[in-house]
C-alpha cells in the first residue's frame, strides 16, 4: 500500500489544516512555496498531518530537501529541466512526479525519471491551453501515467472521462 500512487493532487502554498482535513484520504498534497525562504518547519508540520491522515506529501522543486525530510516524493515543475537529481542517493519509495505542457517537455520529464506526468492545461484558457483533443494526443505519446491539470472544476470533472488519464490535480477544485 505504501507504493500506491494517488489519483488526486492538491497544490498548497501554505499550511491550512482546515482545508487539508476537508480532503478525502486519497488526495495527495504538493507543497509549492516559491518564496525566497523555504519554511522547513511548515513542511514538517504538513508532513505530520499527512502521516496522520495517511496522505502522500510531495515537495515542489527541491528533490534533495524532499528526500532529506523523508517525504513521499518531489514534484518537478515544467520549467525545471535539471537532471542533477539522477545522481542523488534517493530512498526506495521516493516518487518523482512532474508537469509538462508540450511534447518536448514530456520527453524531458521522462529523462528526469518521473513516474507521473501532469499535463497542462486541459480546461484553463491560458498560454498553455491544450483542450481535450490536443491533451489526448500528447498523453498518447508517453507510457507514463498522465494526470490532468488546469481549470478542473466540479462542473467539468465529468469531461475527464473522455480522456485516458490516471488522475487530476488542481487548486480551486479542492477549495
Amino acid at each position: 500500500m505504501h507504493n500506491k500512487i494517488p489519483t488526486k493532487y492538491y497544490f498548497i502554498n501554505e499550511l491550512d489544516t482546515n482545508i487539508i482535513n476537508k480532503q478525502d484520504k486519497s488526495t495527495a498534497f504538493i507543497y509549492r512555496n516559491y518564496s525566497e525562504q523555504i519554511k522547513i518547519d511548515t513542511i514538517i508540520k504538513i508532513r505530520k498531518i499527512c502521516k496522520l491522515r495517511k496522505s502522500k506529501l510531495f515537495l515542489s522543486n527541491d528533490i534533495r530537501l524532499a528526500n532529506q525530510l523523508k517525504l513521499d516524493g518531489a514534484y518537478i515543475p515544467a520549467f525545471n529541466h535539471d537532471k542533477r537529481h539522477l545522481g542523488y542517493n534517493i530512498s526506495k519509495n521516493f516518487m518523482l512526479i512532474g508537469s509538462a505542457h508540450n511534447y518536448r517537455e514530456i520527453k524531458i520529464k521522462e529523462k528526469q525519471g518521473v513516474s507521473v506526468i501532469f499535463l497542462s492545461s486541459i480546461f484553463k484558457h491560458n498560454k498553455n491551453y491544450l483542450g481535450i483533443n490536443r491533451f489526448r494526443l500528447l498523453s498518447s505519446l508517453t507510457k507514463r501515467k498522465i494526470v490532468a491539470l488546469g481549470g478542473i472544476s466540479k462542473e467539468n470533472q465529468k469531461k475527464l472521462k473522455l480522456i485516458n488519464i490516471f488522475g487530476f490535480a488542481g487548486i480551486s477544485y479542492f477549495e
